[in-house]
């Protein structure tokens, strides 16, 4: 019993942390090592380095947690008391939020989660393969509950009071909410890496491989090749496309240097044969264009194969593939691939969103930098007042960022400005909320200003 009560006892909380990560890392580096592997022969033109810092970046997520506990250890009895007060509520709310999500999403699946013949292994499949977006999506939420609740009950019991009179100002007391809100964004940034936009895009396909339904990957894909004058249309690509699987329902059409019809090739199934570049089509019907006669079209019985075109199946889904739902390495690959083709294919959607990758995480900091001043309360009126702007400026933080990006991505504004803008914003908004509140002036008559009658 004595050990518990020694100063080294705190160090047990990073080193389960520690364990953890390491059997974390154990579990998920090796299958991320592999599908990286399988993402570099699949995709020959991929970001090498961008998907190699893949398996490392899921490293550094396993161990983020122990470094968080490490830092908890060698604060101060006031620190460690405000985050223990501020974890334990952030906890109870984001697993609040997450129940509320829970049954409103299986709602809307049940009828296909009965038709698996494992419904329990289908949920645990499915939601764990889906939990770095919903991670990411109820994190802003609850922190910005657990930041007005921690800090309500700490006002309204006179503890702030307590620690400024023995002369801990409002910057140092909130310095551990603040330091949770940087943790929390490294963590976002982690995830919204590749792993939160692979998943948040893939729910159909998860949801078919959970029921042990047949995946697509993306549908209806139109690709141009203008130095060969190919324009492919392909149905439904598998989802293990790149390992060999055969497109569905093809279309290719070649014209001429004068943009009239050459001939037109149509195939229920195309299979790529990567060692020797050769397309095989199969129940095939060739199409022939002539100026001034009618089309001959001849269906073969037997497949056709075609050597030596330069399209290769992961150069034709990438115009199907939705900015929204690709990491940074499939975004840096794309704009690498494209740039070049920028009149066929618009690249303002892939670099608003790489922008946004980067810039979203920071989403965690700015609500602290919002909610933690207007929570803080000193008068006994309570904080009704300043929960209710917090809320408001978060709901208007998240509208103004999904404008913002929808007009980044139309070509509106310049992609780097519309990702960083609403961020930008909301923290320098924060920022004087805090000065206002670190030099003792009132936030709530602040914003009654702007309201009619108030001048």
């Amino acid at each position: 019993m004595a050990f518990f009560r020694s100063p080294f006892a705190r160090f047990l909380l990073p080193f389960a942390l520690a364990v953890l990560g390491a059997a974390l890392c154990a579990f998920l580096l090796p299958t991320e090592t592999l599908a990286v592997k399988r993402q570099l022969v699949g995709f020959p033109d991929s970001d090498v380095i961008a998907h190699r810092a893949r398996p490392v970046i899921l490293a550094v997520l396993c161990f983020l947690p122990a470094l968080a506990g490490l830092i908890y250890c060698f604060g101060g009895t006031l620190d460690r008391y405000i985050a223990r007060e501020f974890a334990g509520i952030f906890c109870i709310c984001f697993m609040a939020l997450f129940l509320v999500w829970l049954l409103i999403d299986m709602t809307g699946s049940i009828s296909e989660f009965r038709e698996s013949k494992n419904v329990l292994h289908t949920l645990v499949f499915f939601y764990g393969a889906r939990a770095p977006a919903v991670f990411i999506l109820l994190l802003p939420y609850s922190l910005l509950l657990s930041l007005l609740y921690a800090l309500g009950k700490f006002s309204t019991h006179r503890e702030i009071i307590a620690m400024i009179q023995a002369g801990r100002g409002v910057l140092r007391i909130t310095r551990p909410l603040i330091i949770a809100g940087v943790f929390f964004s490294l963590i976002c940034m982690g995830l919204n890496y590749h792993w939160a936009p692979i998943a948040d895009g893939s729910y159909d396909d998860i949801l078919a491989e959970a029921t042990g339904k047949q995946a697509t990957e993306a549908s209806n894909v139109l690709y141009r090749n203008p130095l060969s004058r190919r324009l492919w249309m392909i149905g439904a690509f598998p989802h293990d496309y790149q390992m060999g699987q055969a497109l569905l329902n093809v279309e290719v059409t070649t014209t001429r240097k004068d943009e009239t019809l050459e001939n037109r090739l149509t195939a229920k199934r195309a299979l790529w044969d990567r060692k020797t570049r050769t397309w095989t089509f199969e129940e095939p019907i060739v199409g022939h264009f002539q100026a001034g006669q009618p089309a001959e079209f001849q269906a073969l019985d037997r497949p056709l194969k075609v050597k030596f075109w330069s399209e290769t199946p992961w150069q034709l889904i990438k115009p199907g593939l939705s900015a929204a739902y690709l990491g940074i390495p499939d975004l840096s690959t794309w704009l690498k691939v494209n740039v070049k083709y920028k009149e066929f294919a618009d690249d303002s959607p892939y670099r608003t969103q790489w922008h946004y990758r980067w810039a979203l995480p920071f989403t965690c900091l700015v609500t602290v930098l919002l909610a933690t001043p207007l929570a803080i309360h000193f008068s006994r009126r309570g904080s009704g007042g300043g929960v209710f702007i917090a809320v408001v400026l978060s709901a208007l933080m998240l509208l103004f960022s999904n404008i913002s990006v929808a007009m980044g991505e139309a070509g509106a504004l310049p992609p780097v400005f519309a990702a960083w803008l609403p961020n930008i914003t909301f923290a320098l908004l924060g920022i004087y909320l805090f000065q206002r509140r670190l030099s003792g002036q009132p936030i709530y008559r602040a914003f009654l200003r702007f309201l009619p009658g108030n001048d």
